[in-house]
């Protein structure tokens, strides 16, 4: 079964929760499932410190799962304005499929949380997508004729699923995110199947 792979990095834990509600979407849709991958922390420290399987939670994304896919969900939390650092880490190492064209033509979309409304969520989405571009990826968002796009008084853009967390991260994602969260999942596994058909 075509899979679609939802890549993540969460810090808090309002990410991880996204990227959980952004596959539920993906496996609404009959004939596609989610794989769910996240990114090691980035360490300043020389030597790996980090074992090469997490703990607990999503495995650790491997080149093979981007290249599988036929389609890619991404989600970080928004550092200034801009994807955290292991997620952009992770992308830097991805040069040997930009060089195959292996996710050229592939449907993509992106989501994030920030502590503030107004902490650079759409920057963040944004920046997000510029490596998939490079990539040659198609960009998915979520339209307006999403009701929720208009009613939200928390996250949600056109560009993708987003979420205000709080400064102390203790704001729940809201119905109106979640429902966009969602959205974009099954928006994405609708397009991924129609262009991998």
């Amino acid at each position: 079964m075509p899979e679609i792979l939802v890549l993540y990095y969460s810090h808090r834990g309002a990410v991880r929760e996204m990227a959980h509600l952004v596959a539920r979407g993906i496996e609404q849709v009959p004939g596609v499932r989610a794989r769910l991958r996240t990114v090691p922390q980035v360490s300043a420290v020389t030597t790996a410190v980090l074992p090469p399987i997490p703990d607990a939670g999503a495995p650790y994304c491997e080149l093979a799962d981007l290249e599988q896919c036929v389609g890619l969900a991404l989600g970080s939390p928004t550092r200034f304005g801009n994807m955290a650092a292991p997620m952009k880490h992770f992308w830097d190492g991805t040069g040997a499929l930009w060089l195959k064209g292996a996710l050229a033509g592939k449907p993509a979309a992106v989501f994030t949380s920030t502590s503030s409304l107004h902490g650079g969520q759409e920057t963040t989405l944004l920046s997000m997508m510029l490596p998939l571009m490079h990539h040659g990826m198609m960009i998915v968002g979520l339209p307006y004729t999403m009701p929720e796009l208009s009613t939200t008084e928390t996250g949600g853009t056109p560009y993708g699923a987003s979420h205000v967390a709080g400064s102390a991260n203790d704001r729940p994602v809201s119905a109106e995110e979640k429902t966009l969260c969602i959205a974009l999942g099954k928006r994405l596994a609708g397009i991924a199947l129609k262009l991998a058909s």
